[in-house]
Parts: C-alpha cells; sequence; structure tokens
C-alpha cells in the first residue's frame, strides 16, 4: 500500500466523521446546490482513485459521496424527491427540445431569425 493511498483514506474517513453530525440533526437544512455537487464529486474521485490501484482511496471516497447523498436524500429543504421529480420538469424540456429541433431542421436561413434594420433610419446609410 502506497502511503498517499491512506493518508486519502483517512482524510474521507473524517470528512464521514464530521458530516454525520448534519445526517443525525433533524432541523439541519442542506441545500442540493451543495450536497449533490459534494456527492458527485465523491463518487468521481472514487472512480479515479480506483482506476489508480489505490483501492482504499476509493472505498473512502465512495463513502464520502454516499454520506452527501444521505444528506442530499435525507436532509435537503424540499427533498431530494420533490426537485428532481416533478412532473412539470421533463414535459417542458420536452417542448423546448421539440422547438430547438424544428428550428434546426428548417430549411432558413440563420440570418432570418434576426430583424433586418434599416441603416437610414438610424443615420449610418452609407
Amino acid at each position: 500500500m502506497m502511503w498517499q493511498d491512506l493518508v486519502f483514506m483517512l482524510g474521507s474517513g473524517l470528512s464521514i466523521v464530521f458530516l454525520a453530525p448534519t445526517l443525525r440533526d433533524a432541523t439541519a437544512n442542506v441545500p442540493l446546490g451543495t450536497s449533490l455537487p459534494s456527492m458527485g464529486i465523491g463518487f468521481v474521485y472514487g472512480l479515479t482513485f480506483l482506476s489508480l490501484g489505490m483501492a482504499f482511496s476509493a472505498a473512502g471516497a465512495i463513502a464520502a459521496g454516499s454520506m452527501w447523498a444521505l444528506i442530499a436524500l435525507v436532509r435537503s429543504p424540499q427533498g431530494l424527491s420533490g426537485r428532481l421529480a416533478r412532473v412539470e420538469s421533463p414535459a417542458l424540456f420536452a417542448h423546448d427540445l421539440q422547438r430547438w429541433l424544428a428550428r434546426r431542421r428548417s430549411s432558413g436561413l440563420v440570418v432570418e431569425q434576426y430583424v433586418a434594420v434599416d441603416p437610414s433610419r438610424y443615420g449610418t446609410a452609407d
């Protein structure tokens, strides 16, 4: 085992120890803007450490990412399921995607989407 593997594992272990009170505190509110990126970083670091052969560091980073996932699930002000499973969100995305695809398929030039300006109206006629 490399000494760096041990150091990274200990650092992840400490972050789990420091995050545990947040998970236990029923009054804690951690925004999804904090917990979801931290969760993602933990999982990406875990996979990166695993690809480098640093199994202990990978386990620690994945455990820290899992702790952030629990915090997002339990301690988010709106709740994770309420924010990510809204009914109107997929419908709005689908509508925007349809509009975008329709514009891409149209045979019109990109220039046609802009308004033509009469230069003489603004005193800049050549």
